[in-house]
């Protein structure tokens, strides 16, 4: 059988802090077919150094100024030769050293696009649990209903990247959703959830930043909804931020 080669991609800008933590959780990794993808946003603190150490884990790597995040995964994608692609931000690690041998034999048990999987949302020591994202199998209404799998823990293949286009920089920290919503609602790809915990994700986050970040994230999950012609927009994007109350809970 073929030996599906899972290209993994990190965007950081001035990520020194947590940066190790992320890197060696996929060093730790018992799948061996890892392509490792880093683009660095011209960082001005000891990240470059931080990568420059873990040189025979990363496999591309490129320092330049960039339009954000977002503007990064598509450079990483674009320099991708992995048959899957997922991203691991600079602050957050895989859960365990077999998530991407579990994801690899998840895509080959079924013929699907695309695996996601749960999420827990941690204190910056990652010492605390804060929440957790236990997500489920989807069908196409639910995202009518504001559901949506946690970004972190996508996994899909490289050839849909082709096909249906990268993040689009119009809808800014929506972008993600967008994309999701893109793929998953407006083109069905198949996907497959994986009931593992996949992805330990530090609290905070660019949407969080304050309450003028927070409200132009509204605004632009709102626009994302609409340009996927999702059904009731608004009671979509209500239903979104209420199904993080349960998470809390779980």
């Amino acid at each position: 059988m073929h030996s599906i080669k899972i290209s993994l991609i990190t965007a950081v800008y001035n990520g020194e802090k947590y940066l190790k933590d992320c890197i060696e959780s996929i060093k730790s990794q018992t799948y061996p077919h890892i392509e490792y993808i880093v683009i660095d946003g011209a960082s001005t603190d000891g990240t470059i150094s931080i990568i420059n150490q873990y040189r025979d884990v990363i496999h591309h790597f490129s320092s330049a100024k960039d339009l954000g995040m977002y503007d990064a995964l598509n450079k990483g994608i674009a320099a991708s030769t992995g048959d899957v692609v997922g991203i691991l931000n600079a602050d957050d690690m895989l859960a365990g050293p077999n998530v991407i041998a579990q994801i690899v034999d998840t895509f080959q048990a079924h013929t699907i696009d695309a695996v996601y999987g749960n999420l827990n949302y941690t204190a910056a020591d990652q010492n605390k649990v804060i929440r957790k994202w236990i997500s489920r199998q989807f069908a196409k209404k639910d995202f009518g209903m504001g559901w949506m799998p946690a970004h972190p823990t996508l996994y899909i293949r490289r050839e849909l990247f082709k096909r249906y286009g990268g993040y689009s920089l119009d809808f800014g920290t929506a972008a993600d959703y967008e994309l999701m919503l893109r793929y998953l609602y407006a083109h069905q790809i198949k996907a497959k959830y994986l009931a593992v915990l996949i992805v330990n994700m530090r609290v905070g986050g660019m949407s969080n930043a304050n309450l003028t970040q927070r409200y132009k994230a509204l605004i632009n999950d709102y626009r994302a909804i609409r340009a996927n012609k999702i059904p009731f927009p608004l009671k979509a994007l209500l239903f979104k931020k209420l199904a993080k109350i349960p998470q809390f809970f779980a």
